[in-house]
Parts: C-alpha cells; sequence; structure tokens
C-alpha cells in the first residue's frame, strides 16, 4: 500500500512513533503524562505496547488473557479514550501494538475461553476458538514436576477445593456431573477434558498448537470469522470511534491465512497497518497484503550494516575458529533448526505428518513421514511461503530438503504434489505456519547464540553470513523502500532485539579494529574464560559492547544466552556447575586486577566511534524513507541486551530536563550524558513533522575520505527541489587514522537558498566547483559526526 490514507483525527500514516512498554509500573495514565514530551520531541504517534488484559502480573502484555477487555490492571477503556484524546489535540496519533496469534493459558482461571474449553471440552462455546485436535483425546497441560517418573509422583498432590481442580496455584474447571463428595480426586481427574502430565511432554505431545515451543500460549484461529469477530470487536471499535489510528499486527506468520486476516483486517479498520514480518535480504511482502509494510527490521539490518566494515571478516573468521566456534553459518543454521523441528516443535511436525497422504508405493511410514516433514521445514531460505503467491519460495524448500535427503523424495514429492493440488488445505497451511516457527527457533534463538564470530550482525532479521554491506548497497534499498513502501515502519531497537542500537554501534567499531580485538581476546580468554567457546567469544564481545554493566545484568543475559545455545545447558536441561561459572565470572573478572584494566581501557576506547555510529545510524533511520520508530528510552544512549533487560523502567524525567535544556538552546557536545543523541533525535522529528521530506537522492562524496561519508538528500513541503541534506560518518576510526576529512568534499543539490544545518544552527558556505555546488566535510561536521542540513 503506497497511497497516503487519512482518518477523521487526521492522516493515519504517522510521521514517526514512540514505542512505550506498558505494565503495572507505566499505566496508561502514565503514558499520557508524556505525551506532551514526545509532541515537544517531534514524534508523530504514541505507539503503545498490546493493552488488552493480559495474564496477571504480566510485564509487556503479549500474553493477552481476554481480548474483549482493556487490561484494568493499565487503567481500563476509559484510560485508553482518555490517552487518545489527549494525543489528538496535541496533534499525535496512537498506533496500538495486538496480538491476534495466540492467547495466554498459563493461568486457566483469568482466561474465560480456555476456562471454558477445559471445562466442556469439544462442546466448548469457544472450542472453535482454539486450533485443538479434540480427536486425539484429552487435552495435555504439561506441568507436572518430573524426577523421572513421568510426573506421577506430582498427581499425588492434586486436591478440590471450590469446585475446582487445585495443583499448587494452578485452578481448573471441573467438567459437569465428573465429581461428587467422597470421590478419589485421581478418578475426577480421569474424567475431565484435560489431563495434567509431566511438563517434559509438552514438546511432543500437545494436541493444541502454540505460539513457537511456548506452552503456555495457545494459538487463536481467527482465520475463522466467527472467531475474528470475538476476539477483534474490542479492536475494532477503536477504529470506529476514532480512539486508535494504526495497528501493529504481531507474529503475522504465526495465522494459518496471513494474507486473508489482513484483507478482513483493512476491510474494517481504516487506518495504518504494519506486520511484524521478517523479510530476507531479497525478498518482499506480498503484494495482495493492504498494509503499509513491516516493522521494520529489514531497515534494521540495511542500516546498521553499513557500519560494519567488511574488511574484518578474515580476522574475526580465523578468531572463531581458532577458538574453537562454528562459522559456517549455513551449517549452524541447518542444525539449530533441526533440533527446532525434532525436538523442541515435534508436537507440530507429528501433526503435520498425520495429513500426509501415502506415496506412491501404498506406504506412509510414520517415522519417515515425520522425517520428511522436518526436513522440509529446516530448508526454507524465508520464514515462511504464501501459496499460492510464493510459490517460488516453496518450490526452493522443496528442492534443498531433497537435495539433502535423497532417501525421503519420494514422501517429500507426496508432501509437494499434495501442497500444490490445495494450497489452501491443512496441509499446506500448517507447514507453512510451522516452517517460520522452525526459522524463528532455529535461527534467531539457537543459531545467533552459536555462531558468535561477530554478534553485531545477529540481529533479528540480519544475515551474519553477509558481513557488514556497502553505501551504494544501502541508497540502492532506500530508494526501492521509498519507491515501493513509503510508508512502512523502520527501526533500529526493538523490545525483541537481542541488543540495543547503541551496543550495535560500539561493537561495529570493532570491525575496524579486528587484530587488536583478536589479540585482546586470546589473551583474557587464557585467563579467564567462560565454559564454552561461543559463550566465551559472545561474552567478551557483549562486556566491551554494553560497558560498564551490572553484574547482574551480565550474568542473566548470559545464562540466556547459554540456555538458548544450548550447547553447555538449556531451559530444559540446566546444568548448575556450568552456570555457577558464568555467575561467578563478573567477580573472577575483577579479582584479576590487570585483565580488568584492560578490558575497561579497550572499552573506553569504543565509546567515542561507537558514539559516532550512534548518532550516523540514527539520522539515517529518522530521515531516511519509511516511518521511523523510537523505542522507549533510546533517544539518551541506551546499552540494553535482549528481553527482559530492554523492558527495565526508562527515566523519562531525566530526559525532560535535557529536553528543557536544548529546547532553550543548548547544543550539548557528545559524552556520556547521550544529550547529544537527544539533540539529534529532537532535530530530525521536528524536521520530518514539519517539512515532510519525500523522495531520495543519494549524494556521493569526492576525495580521500569519500567512502566514510553517508549522505542523501530529500524533497521538502513546496519546495520541488532537494531541499533537505542528511550527512553521516561511517568507520570513523579508520578515518581518523587516515588523517581525518582533509579536503573531501560533498556534492549538494544545486538550487537558490542558503544551507543550514539544524543541529548548530550555522550557515553552510557551499563552493561552486564545475558547475556542482560543494560543502567540505571538514567543516560541516567539524562539531557533530552527523548533519542535518536544510535550504532555506
Amino acid at each position: 500500500m503506497s497511497e497516503h490514507r487519512t482518518s477523521p483525527n487526521g492522516p493515519a500514516t504517522p510521521t514517526s512513533t514512540y514505542r512505550v512498554q506498558l505494565n503495572q509500573g507505566l499505566t496508561l495514565a502514565d503514558a499520557t503524562a508524556l505525551l506532551e514530551h514526545l509532541e515537544r520531541l517531534g514524534v508523530g504517534a504514541v505507539y503503545l505496547s498490546p493493552v488488552l488484559t493480559a495474564t496477571p502480573g504480566s510485564d509487556h502484555g503479549y500474553d493477552v488473557v481476554d481480548p474483549t477487555r482493556v487490561s484494568s490492571v493499565l487503567g481500563g477503556r476509559k484510560a485508553l479514550v482518555e490517552l487518545s484524546e489527549r494525543a489528538h489535540a496535541l496533534g499525535l496519533s496512537v498506533v496500538v501494538d495486538i496480538v491476534p496469534n495466540h492467547m495466554s493459558v498459563a493461568r486457566p482461571d483469568a482466561d474465560p475461553w480456555w476456562w471454558d474449553v477445559l471445562e466442556h471440552g469439544r462442546d466448548s462455546v469457544h472450542a472453535r476458538c482454539f486450533d485443538i485436535d479434540f480427536d486425539a483425546g484429552p487435552i495435555p497441560i504439561p506441568v507436572l514436576a518430573d524426577d523421572g517418573d513421568g510426573g506421577h509422583a506430582a498427581l499425588e498432590g492434586l486436591t478440590i477445593a471450590d469446585g475446582h481442580l487445585v495443583h499448587f496455584d494452578l485452578r481448573l474447571p471441573l467438567a459437569p456431573g465428573t465429581h461428587s463428595p467422597g470421590d478419589d480426586v485421581l478418578d475426577v481427574h480421569e474424567r475431565q477434558h484435560y489431563r495434567l502430565v509431566s511438563w517434559r511432554r509438552g514438546d511432543a505431545e500437545l494436541t493444541y498448537r502454540r505460539f513457537f515451543d511456548v506452552d503456555h500460549l495457545a494459538a487463536v484461529r481467527v482465520e475463522d470469522p466467527a472467531v475474528f469477530d470475538a476476539s477483534h470487536a474490542e479492536i475494532l471499535s477503536w477504529g470506529r470511534e476514532g480512539v486508535v489510528d494504526g495497528l501493529r499486527v504481531d507474529h503475522v506468520d504465526g495465522l494459518s491465512d496471513p494474507g486473508g486476516y489482513l484483507r478482513r483486517l483493512s476491510e474494517r479498520f481504516d487506518g495504518w497497518i504494519v506486520v511484524e514480518k521478517i523479510l530476507a535480504p531479497d525478498e518482499t511482502l506480498p503484494s495482495s497484503w493492504p498494509v503499509a509494510g513491516t516493522t521494520g527490521y529489514d531497515a534494521l539490518r540495511e542500516i546498521c550494516g553499513v557500519f560494519v566494515d567488511p574488511e574484518a571478516e578474515p580476522a574475526l573468521t580465523a578468531l572463531a575458529r581458532e577458538h574453537g566456534v562454528a562459522t559456517d553459518v549455513a551449517e549452524i543454521d541447518l542444525r539449530a533448526r533441526g533440533h527446532a523441528a525434532a525436538d523442541l516443535l515435534r508436537a507440530e511436525v507429528r501433526r503435520i505428518a498425520a495429513l500426509v497422504p501415502p506415496h506412491d508405493d501404498g506406504a506412509n511410514d510414520p517415522w519417515t513421514t515425520e522425517e520428511a516433514v522436518a526436513e522440509l521445514l529446516c530448508s526454507f531460505d524465508v520464514y515462511r511461503s504464501y501459496l499460492p503467491e510464493a510459490e517460488p519460495a516453496w518450490t526452493r524448500a522443496v528442492g534443498v530438503a531433497a537435495e539433502r535427503r535423497p532417501d525421503l523424495q519420494p514422501v517429500l514429492k507426496t508432501i509437494d504434489l499434495s501442497v500444490r493440488e490445495e494450497p489452501h488445505g491443512e496441509l499446506a497451511r500448517r507447514i507453512q505456519q510451522t516452517s517460520g516457527m522452525v526459522v524463528a527457533m532455529g535461527t534467531e534463538n539457537t543459531a545467533f547464540y552459536r555462531g558468535t564470530r561477530f554478534i553485531a550482525l545477529n540481529e533479528v532479521g540480519g544475515d551474519p553470513a553477509s558481513f557488514g554491506s556497502t553505501v551504494a548497497e544501502l541508497h540502492t534499498a532506500q530508494l526501492r523502500r521509498e519507491a515501493s513502501e513509503p510508508h512502512t515502519m523502520t527501526t533500529l531497537s526493538t523490545h525483541d532485539t537481542k541488543r540495543s542500537e547503541d551496543v550495535r554501534a560500539r561493537l561495529a567499531v570493532l570491525s575496524e579494529i579486528p587484530d587488536d580485538l583478536a589479540d585482546a581476546v586470546r589473551r583474557w580468554s587464557a585467563r579467564e574464560p567462560l565454559p564454552e567457546p561461543a559463550l566465551d567469544l559472545l561474552g567478551w564481545q557483549t562486556l566491551l559492547g554494553a560497558w560498564p554493566i551490572e553484574d547482574e545484568r551480565l550474568v542473566s543475559y548470559l545464562i540466556k544466552a547459554a540456555r538458548e545455545a544450548r550447547l553447555g545447558t538449556s531451559w530444559t536441561g540446566p546444568d548448575p556447575e556450568f552456570e555457577d561459572r558464568i555467575r561467578s565470572w563478573p567477580a573472577r573478572l575483577r579479582a584479576d586486577a590487570e585483565l580488568y584494566a584492560e578490558v575497561e581501557a579497550m572499552a573506553d576506547t569504543l565509546k567515542a566511534p561507537g558514539w559516532s555510529n550512534s548518532l550516523g545510524q540514527k539520522a539515517v533511520q529518522l530521515l531516511g524513507p519509511g516511518v521511523p520508530d523510537l523505542y522507549q528510552g533510546t533517544e539518551l544512549w541506551d546499552l540494553s541486551l535482549v528481553d527482559p533487560d530492554n523492558r527495565r523502567p526508562v527515566d523519562h524525567e531525566e530526559r525532560a530536563r535535557w529536553l528543557a535544556r536544548i529546547e532553550a538552546g543548548l547544543c550539548p557536545p557528545v559524552d556520556e550524558t547521550g544529550a547529544a543523541k537527544l539533540h539529534l533525535v529532537r532535530t530530525c522529528l521536528r524536521a520530518r513533522r514539519d517539512l515532510e521530506p519525500t523522495g531520495y537522492l543519494p549524494l556521493i562524496a569526492e576525495g580521500h575520505g569519500s567512502e566514510h561519508a553517508l549522505a542523501f538528500a530529500r524533497t521538502v513541503r513546496g519546495d520541488r527541489h532537494h531541499a533537505l541534506a542528511v550527512v553521516a560518518t561511517r568507520l570513523p576510526l579508520t578515518l581518523a587514522d587516515a588523517g581525518g576529512w582533509g579536503h573531501t568534499v560533498l556534492p549538494l543539490p544545486s538550487g537558490p537558498g542558503t544551507w543550514t544545518d539544524l543541529m548548530t544552527g550555522r550557515s553552510i558556505a557551499p563552493e561552486r566547483m564545475d558547475g556542482l555546488t560543494t560543502a567540505h566535510l571538514a567543516e560541516v561536521l567539524d562539531r557533530y559526526p552527523v548533519a542535518v542540513l536544510l535550504r532555506d
């Protein structure tokens, strides 16, 4: 969708968004109090995390238990309406994150739909809402402790109280007529539409579809029109009543029919819609989807990649191999995906395999069929195909699977023919739904923690096999975005990223000094290693990228990373001794004073060039094509790691104090405070809101420092010429080593008027050379490593 849609409250496409994470500590009323600050910052829309009723104690809202009500913990519908009214009065739009794919069933007594299903089974009025195989028998609920007895001992703890089956703090319903006073509790349990089973049985035996391998998130069948209506009635009312102007759709790949869902949603919600969707480097959204675009991981990959020096690849690859860390990205991915398909998602694979018809010889061995399904799920080069529209992706996956496993070709051929005959059939739908889960769990959640050669590349939507990118490649991507999806979202940090934009900016500096990093890691690892090579390499890079970091945060991150990698410990089989060595690591580092001083010294050398990278990538994102999203708190330096670290409370009062000083005329230096970043964010967002830039013209510097300049120009409202130019510095250490900008010049778009740097307020006096208007970069970038130039 490239047209600019409107709503009664103004443009449905915001100029920018600011993501606010709501929870008990930051309610809708608290978010309302932030709106004036956001408007002064230049933000176009407040973008809220899910607001529907979530499981008790949720700190993020993605575990919805009641889609019909705005969370009372957040303030309820009244508070949402009040926020909307205040936002619209200030000229801000309101965007809300929605979660159509799943609901939380962790607390059955909190989810009325799931409670009714457990109580009445397939006769429940809500049975059609969840993707449950009722023919397989009672619904397994994998919650029992298991010390090798299959959970039998834990069943002895079941009780009946107040007409409910009780297991510790878990309350479950009893089907009508299944309980009388004096009945044995285990007999009563056997009469229910569900069975409490060992937690170990979930991955292989669940009979309801999940979100990834999370047993307590049950998939919702929004492809059923009645279920869509019931689960979206509240959401759609926001659009009809002008409360909400835009929606961000979470995990669209998990849906049975993403295109059909989005068409139904857009028909009934007249506003801006973007989807959380990971695109492969050469992939585009299906043209039939009536949405503005994605949530911007493609832009993250492209923008951050241009600040990485590709020349570092040989040295960092050699270090990883010497360290014993795998470097074949494709092989790492395949192994990780294989584990996801064969183990973590075996229940889903078995359900798919049961749908495969007998192949040519009439046999249909379950084990062979499961192997073929798992192999196919591991073979996609995109997260999922969308049949019949994206048939080439399907064809490539079948071909890759058959080439890797010639012995499975008969079954793969049968699957292929069946799917092509019925591209909307159940077999096709389930394979497509599950392929995205396998890729996400295998690549993002496992492989990215195993192949730790250079972790700046191991980001959601990233491609670790592609070591950085060129300025020309970024310009090509930006031109494509402006031409085809000018209203898509762009981002650098989200609640799902593995590390914040500022951590990645520091890590990018390491690509300029790969030999120094390699020498340091060799020395440090010899003295205080982490207990597994991939984790060790990740640990040193994390320490440098997030320095200084509190012990508790670092340990929590490393234990999560180790469990995700599953090389020395895991979520389901934690190794206490292995994890104790992680917990003691920060103390051991400090005890080695010489080593600790070395780490600190190297981290200090990364700060200034890291700040330069942070400002550069932020300027490119905020004023480039698309709708830029600013994750909460990142208007100052933010060195957060993967969730839940990136959901820590934000000091909005500190940001308000700096904003007031900048509004009063302060041009802050680039230093520890991060005020320079806030100054840049305010400058870019206000320019975007006031000038409405369009178009995209790459600007190519000339001179010995030309490869360090990243610049482009855009047309502004009321001026048919390119009158806004953005200049950023890349590879700042290498530039400094070469003597700086020297006589490097940047050709600017010709036309009448004077250029002013909005960051400093200074006029820029370009020269006329050979018919071109050029500016000396040594002058333009003498105060900040970025410039935002406007021709009056």
